[in-house]
């Protein structure tokens, strides 16, 4: 009796499983094809009038020119790819942003690389010391080149009145065109230093510590662990950061240029951004603007796929 009651429970168990498995199969199921469309629609509509729309007309844009008083488009077709290309001005906006871009990326990296280690450490007041390399990413572009342009100001600058008492000299840092590069170079990294820091911090905070007591049993030093077992397992965020601050160097630093120097001096802080608007909001020439658009546009995609093929191979995700 016991025996055949048992097996009854668990027949009756198993319909139970069988019933409630079905239950949750035919509450899943989902035979309306229009409602996610619908659903879906609002998104769509923002995406493709605010961004898929917009590109269009940019690359359309790009093969005309405004006749005169921009009363009519004129269809030129290539005649603003190849000003911009048979422009030395223009050219040297292209090897300034290479350049910038490079220095930007590279210097900001490394250096939010060894801020991150340093404050993945367990010491007093560290929730400070993170807030404080933080904070620089919540100020606005505006701001942060405001800040940069009166510490660096030739007259009243606190780095020249340092220069002037340690060195006796006041260099003319926004004036001249290596040091205006340099300096705006230096700010563009420091802004975008928190955002680069969080990332790498919490990688950091990922990586199981068994890894790092069993290369130390095996007797690698510091600088071994690091660079063989922390290094490689922070591929993907390092990958991730060096698209994102790329697309930075190009696309955000845009205002830092604007309050310091306006791409001055005689150009030398002139980067693409800045030139497109120059050639948009100043000169009014919107077809020579939507050209450069594009071609930006085009860099930017050419470098992220080169940086897919070479440096996403020696990305390894757990």
């Amino acid at each position: 009796m016991i025996l055949a009651s048992a097996a009854g429970v668990g027949k009756s168990a198993a319909l139970a499983c069988v019933t409630g498995t079905r239950f949750m199969e035919e509450k899943a199921t989902f035979n309306n094809k229009i409602l996610p469309y619908l659903l879906l629609a609002p998104s769509l509509f923002i995406i493709g009038y605010f961004l898929f729309y917009p590109t269009y007309e940019t690359f359309r844009l790009s093969l005309y020119r405004l006749g005169p008083f921009g009363i009519r488009k004129i269809f030129v077709r290539w005649e603003n790819f190849i000003d911009l290309f048979t422009s030395p001005d223009y050219l040297h906006s292209f090897k300034i942003s290479l350049i910038f871009s490079a220095s930007v990326v590279v210097f900001g990296l490394a250096i939010s690389l060894a801020l991150a280690v340093l404050i993945n450490r367990e010491v007093y007041g560290i929730n400070f010391y993170r807030a404080a390399l933080i904070w620089p990413y919540a100020l606005s572009p505006a701001i942060a080149g405001a800040l940069w342009a009166f510490l660096f100001d030739p007259s009243s600058g606190y780095l020249n009145y340092f220069f002037s008492l340690l060195f006796h000299i006041k260099p003319k840092w926004l004036t001249t065109g290596s040091l205006a590069l340099l300096v705006v170079t230096a700010a563009a990294t420091w802004k975008n230093l928190g955002y680069n820091v969080i990332f790498f911090l919490a990688g950091l905070q990922n990586i199981p510590k068994d890894l790092h007591e069993a290369a130390a049993i095996d007797g690698a030093n510091r600088f071994q662990i690091f660079w063989k077992v922390t290094f490689p397992l922070l591929s993907p965020m390092t990958f991730f950061l060096l698209i994102m601050n790329l697309i930075y160097s190009y696309f955000g630093s845009f205002g830092l240029i604007h309050v310091m120097t306006e791409g001055g001096p005689a150009n030398a802080t002139n980067i693409l951004i800045y030139d497109l608007y120059k050639e948009a909001f100043i000169n009014h020439n919107s077809g020579l603007a939507a050209a450069e658009s594009v071609v930006l546009f085009v860099l930017v995609v050419v470098l992220t796929l080169i940086q897919f093929g070479t440096s996403g191979r020696r990305v390894h995700y757990q």
